[in-house]
């Protein structure tokens, strides 16, 4: 059984605890489908709310809220006193044991025998009964003054049962349970419009901090600022701009149209600054705020060791003019980190301040891109509707931990053909090169390290740069900020790597670096080009006997030109595919490359850590993207499958995802997004009114499977516009329209979900009398040459 499949087959529980390595860290409680929160629907005044702030005033409607169905670790209300009458109180903005910043939107429930005016609430035997309004037959408002470590709520009134509940806060600045925090971390609040970051530390340790003569005053290691409030408006050439200080009307105000029918001013009113060490940002229209909340994702790849940068998609004006509320984090930015346990756990964080300021909104949707996408995936399983309620990934793969399994890939099977076997005029028809990596490759497009020659792939277009920033820990982004940084050099001391960033996932190896997930070993590079006589047997052998591997961490060495630019100057640096931290034949081939082991401890905690996508997600998902395949863009079209496959693995069902394609042959000229939120608005109002027959069973008209033209015209949509890519029905009207593409693995046999890191493998003489080679019938010596090159066995993918 491959690793993938022996791991999702373990029912995980809630906040389980994941073996690492000196430094464990404590996953915040994934819930299994059959464990999934409940949907409750609160009748109130149907008036806007009012912010919050240190108290509640105003109703909140119809409000969704979240019951949460856990384990023994979560703290539990309790009651004591006479039966009858009970009280009841819940933490709306987070989980009890998991509670950020000092305080907690609170919320005391009674029965209609109690007097309201009985009730009282203390927080650690301080009466804050006061801060408390009444709505209705409950006490809500925002309780703060909450120690860090353990707290205790009680609430009593007469004649009634006192009510407990256990409460755990943590810093604003975390961690809750992502683990120790990164070191050293590059402070960037000045170029995110906070001001220098608070110093926090006398001992020389981080970002200087200077006085008003420039001397340093001191230094911080965790980039806190304090927070600021500044209102802005949508002016008529489309840009957001500062509303004037003094009052007036700016004559280039514009006006919008909420989602709920209000024409209002468009004049925002955003929050800056930092929590758990990154930088947030809420934008809400001063007065028409829709009651609904989009959390925008967004994408890009980055190591680590970065507060990271603040881009106009914070205020994404899509929803904005909508009356969505959007929050935004650069820790949930994969142009920051690609860490997506630290993620979630800012995203809660982030969400849980939102709510603590303006209620609990009637939902809160996912959007965003690339990394955006995928980590709505991700945190959707992890988080289920505790963090979004519905998901619209944009771009999307299922996660990014196992992209790294194929594009690890990438650039072995480039330098074979470019290379090693350059000899072969047959990849120098660019378009077979798709027989060995899976992806597009195309004959016209331009090609940067051929000087702008025709002949490309998805590989070189997309992929390459991704192999020496994942896998290379000498790497570094050389960002000159680092020179503001204390001890000088520190730098340097990192491990700039995938793994190194996820060392507290991972782990870290007897060699002292962290473990790595990559493995090759018993992969057949190029089996579906020699069983479809693309290639001959002779080509396969030498294809898998050279195609090689990548060095141990210990073993590598600082990269060459174009990645590093100086490099550039001799012409014997240039190295566009790492081949100087590649595992290649001594001679030529008679001794086969070295294959690579994962770390099977590595490989366990990518899973029991949640950064691998599995398919325990149920929630509303309306999965779009631009086809992009001719463009050789990384974004290949077949991630969205891959997810639905894992969404079928777990649980055979994957009904709550649509996938929606829009054409952009020849450009990108029409985003689906918008009508994916009114899609999903539909959605989750029929969910408020009917939660008995759960995200299936409320599906608007519009939530199918759909296809749509570069002008956004629906060409196709229903259950089976999409059949013969994951069953073999006749190819759908969707499939038709938009060919798919795979990777190295899955023209290596393996399944179009991805996800195996290493396989399971079986002797040459078992896959030779399966017929896995097709009409090849190997000879001896044939067969003593693949048992030389797979002395393990080969790739069992069933």
């Amino acid at each position: 059984m491959s690793v993938l499949r022996f791991l999702t087959r373990r029912r995980r529980t809630a906040d389980a605890t994941v073996p690492r390595s000196a430094d464990a860290t404590v996953h915040p409680g994934r819930l299994s489908r059959r464990s999934r929160s409940v949907l409750r629907v609160e009748p109130g005044s149907g008036s806007a709310p009012s912010r919050i702030h240190r108290g509640f005033t105003g109703g909140l409607g119809i409000a969704l809220t979240v019951v949460l169905v856990v384990g023994a670790a979560t703290p539990a209300a309790a009651w004591t006193g006479s039966a009858g009458q009970r009280l009841d109180i819940e933490i709306l903005s987070s989980r009890p044991d998991q509670v950020s910043g000092g305080d907690a939107l609170v919320r005391v429930t009674f029965d209609g025998r109690i007097d309201p005016r009985s009730v009282r609430v203390t927080r650690n035997g301080t009466d804050v009964t006061r801060t408390l309004q009444v709505d209705g037959r409950s006490l809500r408002g925002v309780v703060d003054g909450l120690r860090d470590g353990a707290n205790l709520l009680r609430a009593s009134a007469r004649s009634a049962r006192t009510a407990t509940l256990a409460v755990r806060n943590h810093p604003a600045a975390g961690p809750i349970f992502s683990g120790p925090r990164q070191y050293p971390f590059l402070c960037r609040t000045e170029q995110n419009g906070l001001g220098q970051p608070l110093v926090d530390n006398q001992d020389g340790q981080g970002m200087r901090v200077r006085g008003p003569e420039g001397e340093v005053v001191g230094w911080s290691r965790d980039c806190a600022a304090p927070t600021v409030t500044d209102r802005l408006y949508r002016a008529t050439d489309g840009t957001f701009k500062s509303m004037p200080a003094d009052g007036t009307r700016p004559a280039d105000l514009t006006t919008t149209r909420n989602l709920d029918g209000r024409t209002v001013d468009y004049v925002v009113r955003r929050e800056r600054g930092t929590i758990n060490r990154f930088v947030y940002s809420i934008a809400v229209l001063e007065a028409g705020w829709n009651r609904r909340v989009i959390y925008r994702f967004d994408g890009g790849v980055a190591i680590g060791h970065d507060q990271g940068r603040l881009p106009g998609g914070h205020l994404y004006h899509e929803g904005l003019s909508l009356g969505y509320a959007v929050l935004y984090s650069t820790g949930t930015r994969t142009a920051t980190h690609y860490n997506l346990v630290l993620g979630g756990e800012t995203a809660l964080m982030l969400k849980e301040h939102f709510v603590e300021e303006y209620g609990v909104p009637l939902y809160t949707v996912g959007v965003g891109g690339s990394g955006g996408g995928l980590q709505q995936y991700v945190y959707g399983q992890n988080y289920a509707n505790r963090l979004i309620d519905a998901a619209i990934p944009q771009y999307s793969y299922p996660d990014m931990a196992t992209q790294t399994i194929h594009v690890g890939d990438c650039e072995l099977l480039e330098y074979y053909m470019d290379v090693t076997d350059r000899a072969n005029p047959k990849w120098r028809d660019w378009e077979n090169r798709t027989w060995l990596i899976g992806m597009n490759a195309s004959a016209t497009v331009s090609n940067p390290y051929l000087g702008g020659a025709p002949g490309s792939t998805e590989c070189v277009e997309g992929w390459r740069g991704l192999t020496p920033l994942a896998l290379n820990p000498h790497w570094s982004p050389g960002d000159p900020l680092w020179a503001q940084m204390d001890p000088p050099g520190v730098a340097e001391t990192v491990q700039w790597s995938h793994w190194g960033d996820l060392v507290t996932i991972y782990g870290t190896g007897p060699d002292g670096y962290a473990r790595s997930t990559w493995d090759n070993v018993g992969v057949q590079y190029g089996l579906s080009a020699l069983t479809s006589g693309r290639i001959t047997p002779a080509e396969f052998l030498d294809l898998n006997a050279r195609v090689g591997s990548w060095k141990p961490q210990p073993e590598m060495v600082q990269e060459g030109c174009p990645f590093i630019p100086a490099a550039c100057a001799d012409p014997a640096q240039f190295d566009p595919w790492s081949s100087r931290n590649m595992r290649l034949s001594p001679d030529g081939g008679r001794t086969p490359a070295p294959r690579t082991t994962g770390d099977r401890q590595a490989i366990r905690a990518a899973y029991e850590s949640g950064i691998v996508f599995t398919g325990d997600i149920d929630i509303p998902v309306i999965d779009w993207r631009h086809y992009l395949e001719e463009q050789l863009d990384m974004h290949n079209s077949h991630q969205s499958f891959a997810s639905r496959q894992r969404m079928r693995d777990h649980d055979r069902d994957a009904g709550n995802q649509v996938i929606w394609f829009t054409d952009a042959r020849p450009v990108e000229a029409f985003d689906q997004t918008p009508e994916a939120l009114a899609v999903i608005d539909d959605w989750m109002a029929n969910l408020r009114g009917r939660p008995w027959r759960g995200v299936q069973g409320n599906k608007p008209a519009l939530a199918v499977d759909r296809c749509f033209s570069t002008a956004g015209t629906e060409i196709a949509r229903g259950d089976h516009v999409w059949d013969g890519i994951l069953d073999n029905r006749p190819v759908g009207a969707c499939t038709r329209q938009f060919p798919l593409y795979g990777t190295s693995r899955t023209v290596a046999g393996g399944p179009i979900e991805g996800g195996v890191y290493a396989c399971d493998r079986q002797p040459v003489r078992v896959a030779v009398a399966r017929g896995l080679y097709g009409s090849w019938r190997p000879t001896d010596a044939e067969r003593r040459r693949l048992e030389q090159i797979f002395p393990t066995g080969v790739c069992d993918y069933r």
